[in-house]
């Protein structure tokens, strides 16, 4: 075979080769542009589906680990007044909210205590938490408790409660949902009598014991120094 036949043949090679690889990247680019949008768009999604404000999976499993659940799937988990805004509801004019409680914590009860054994305790924070998970919207006010460290989070159907325990409530960094020190199950409801109590228990295991605080207030109208 002549030099010139060698260069021929050498030169169509890399001309078949060439065209080959354009067609590939050329058919690559076609099959991954003809995917149907909805495939297109879930690929590209890191939201969860059916999320949407008051809908938010890692909230509402905070909420189920404290005993209620949002069956209405309207839960704010609220720690500034723009979140408050979010939940429908205006934050106070003027904050932070002062508020003298002493007088109700001389009348709330503790579970154990001489007026109030376990079990009537844990009847009535059931039948709360209950109500609680059927309401149309649960308002969630997180925050510390005023010149301390302590975290604390406010489960509530009421409207008129969430702005002023978030007024009251000492702003703290918001991080990942989990549990605090201290929660309280406040509900309003015609049918339920004025009720005021709290326990507390100790969770964790080994060395790592901390103790927590659960609160439940129910009443027809809940005040907030309770």
């Amino acid at each position: 075979m002549s030099a010139r036949a060698v260069f021929r043949l050498t030169k169509q090679v890399t001309s078949t080769l060439s065209n080959a690889g354009s067609r590939q990247a050329s058919f690559g680019t076609r099959s991954f542009a003809s995917l149907p949008d909805s495939i297109a768009r879930s690929a590209q999604s890191e939201a969860f589906p059916n999320e949407y404000p008051g809908q938010n999976y890692d909230f509402n499993w905070t909420l189920n680990a404290d005993g209620v659940t949002p069956l209405k799937k309207s839960a704010f988990r609220i720690t500034k007044p723009l979140e408050l805004k979010i939940s429908g509801l205006a934050p106070l004019k003027k904050t932070p909210l002062k508020v003298n409680a002493s007088a109700a914590q001389s009348t709330m009860l503790e579970a154990g205590g001489p007026d109030l054994d376990f079990d009537s305790y844990d009847e009535i924070s059931q039948r709360c938490k209950d109500l609680l998970s059927l309401s149309n919207t649960l308002y969630c006010p997180e925050g510390h408790m005023p010149t301390t460290t302590t975290s604390v989070r406010v489960i509530t159907n009421s409207q008129t409660l969430a702005p002023e325990l978030l007024a009251y409530l000492d702003r703290a960094p918001k991080r990942d949902s989990t549990g605090c020190s201290i929660t309280a199950y406040v509900l309003e409801d015609e049918e339920m009598n004025n009720f005021a109590a709290y326990a507390i228990e100790e969770v964790g295991e080994g060395g790592d014991i901390t103790s927590v605080a659960a609160v439940v207030c129910t009443g027809k109208n809940v005040k907030v120094e309770q």
